[in-house]
């Protein structure tokens, strides 16, 4: 079995696509690489086909994870239908993303934070606008929701 995970954003530049990394080093050093698949995508298409913000690549790598290789995308369609698990940064974006799936679709949507074990907060918050340390948080954020999620992941799969 394969499960199949989406992260979203709203442009795919800072946090989908930080969470897209560090859930793959999580899903990878858990020994799940050969039955999860991560992507990342944007609820808008401001910018669709660019790397990651110069600022989030910086942040992750000084943590050890590479994001240079992601190119932004906007959600598409077919990504409900595809992913099982589609995970908002935000209640703006969850929102954008319920109005865009049927009825059927709705209960595999959800906020990345509600796997976090360690931080309370419902919203990772976008740093595009912030300061340099907002950069840093998204990493703490997305480092303790990657954990809590794999564990969710890993009981899935042995439900399926």
């Amino acid at each position: 079995m394969s499960y199949r995970v989406l992260l979203v954003c709203m442009g795919n530049i800072c946090r989908s696509p930080t969470a897209e990394g560090v859930l793959r080093h999580f899903i990878k050093i858990n020994g799940l690489g050969d039955k999860v698949e991560v992507d990342s995508a944007g609820t808008h298409g401001y910018h669709v086909g660019e790397a990651p913000d110069q600022r989030t690549q910086r942040a992750a790598s000084a943590r050890g994870y590479n994001l240079s290789q992601l190119r932004a995308r906007k959600v598409a369609r077919q990504d409900l239908d595809y992913f099982d698990l589609i995970l908002a940064m935000d209640k703006t974006n969850l929102d954008n993303l319920q109005r865009m799936a049927m009825p059927e679709q709705q209960d595999k949507i959800k906020l990345f934070m509600d796997f976090a074990r360690n931080f309370d907060d419902d919203e990772v918050p976008d740093p595009y606008y912030g300061l340099g340390h907002g950069f840093d948080l998204v990493l703490d954020m997305v480092e303790d929701a990657s954990q809590g999620l794999v564990e969710d992941i890993r009981k899935q799969l042995k439900k399926g």
